[in-house]
């Protein structure tokens, strides 16, 4: 069997590959070259960067997985492929941990105007008296958006702050941590902070201009899940409004982001980090050993 891996793994996976006999072209594609590599190879793995279209899988004729290192299908043409007869495999709760710390270093970042400080500071000043009302965690209501592996750690992790934890899943209906479960209105409503931990929709948005309505005054938003699940232009006039506090965003609807996303980017109330949820070597060791051996066994089952 040959497999591409075209945004990288940790060795570790390359390793369980390579040990069942498994063929491997680790290397990065354009879009244009991929399609003319595929014909020959029986699988691919991917990441967020390559997306596998319609066109690369009608191209991969001996196409039996495509794998992603992950949680998201978004760049994945998931239902063309399984109406192929192809497997698609991910790892939802590898990078479950990684994702959930990084949710909560935004809220930190925000409580206490830590993005906006360091800055400062560098900058020689300091600014001691602007940034002496920050809040505190313990007591604020967090609303989690979406209850899965991700959402599931992000609750243990503001237990241990001491929050107050609600969550809204519409597929989840009991838990055994300390979380009530709400409906959405009451999620939006109750909240002092929302995180969202959900799949990007197929049609609009999770949030978007009615949602911010029915948030609380200065609520703070924090995007670890997808780009394209928030409206960016409402979230944008939502903070310039004063309605949301401050955001923090890990995931953008253009990655890099355009010139029209500068406004958001460069507001002065948002935290910002570059699409790096999943991306510690923790989580990429655990994604690695994962999917490759998923991949080893739906290779050994299709034979």
């Amino acid at each position: 069997m040959k497999i591409i891996i075209s945004d990288g793994m940790s060795k570790e996976g390359i390793e369980i590959l390579q040990n069942a006999g498994i063929e491997i072209l680790n290397q990065k594609f354009t879009p244009e070259e991929l399609i003319k590599a595929i014909p020959d190879y029986d699988g691919i793995l991917v990441r967020s960067a390559t997306k596998v279209t319609k066109e690369v899988i009608d191209a991969g004729k001996k196409l039996k997985l495509i794998a992603r290192g992950g949680v998201g299908l978004d760049n994945i043409d998931v239902a063309y492929a399984k109406e192929k007869g192809i497997a698609v495999l991910n790892t939802p709760g590898a990078s479950s941990i990684s994702v959930a710390e990084l949710a909560i270093s935004h809220i930190f970042a925000i409580s206490r105007f830590l993005y906006k400080s360091t800055a400062e500071m560098k900058s020689g000043k300091w600014p001691k008296k602007e940034y002496s009302e920050g809040f505190e965690l313990t007591g604020k209501t967090l609303g989690i958006f979406g209850f899965g592996n991700i959402g599931k750690e992000v609750a243990k992790r503001a237990i241990g702050l001491s929050m107050n934890v609600i969550a809204f899943d519409p597929f989840v209906t009991e838990t055994n941590l300390n979380v009530k479960l709400v409906s959405k209105e009451e999620l939006l409503a109750q909240s002092d902070i929302i995180t969202l931990h959900i799949p990007k929709l197929k049609e609009g948005f999770a949030i978007a201009a009615p949602e911010f309505e029915k948030m609380k005054n200065g609520a703070v938003l924090i995007n670890c899940a997808r780009g394209g699940v928030v409206s960016e232009a409402d979230l944008l006039e939502a903070l310039n409004s004063g309605k949301i506090k401050a955001a923090g965003i890990d995931v953008f609807a253009n990655e890099p982001p355009t010139e029209a996303q500068k406004e958001l980017i460069n507001h002065p109330n948002v935290s910002l980090s570059p699409h790096i949820g999943g991306s510690t070597p923790e989580a990429q060791t655990r994604i690695a050993i994962e999917i490759a051996t998923k991949i080893v066994d739906t290779f050994k089952n299709a034979k």
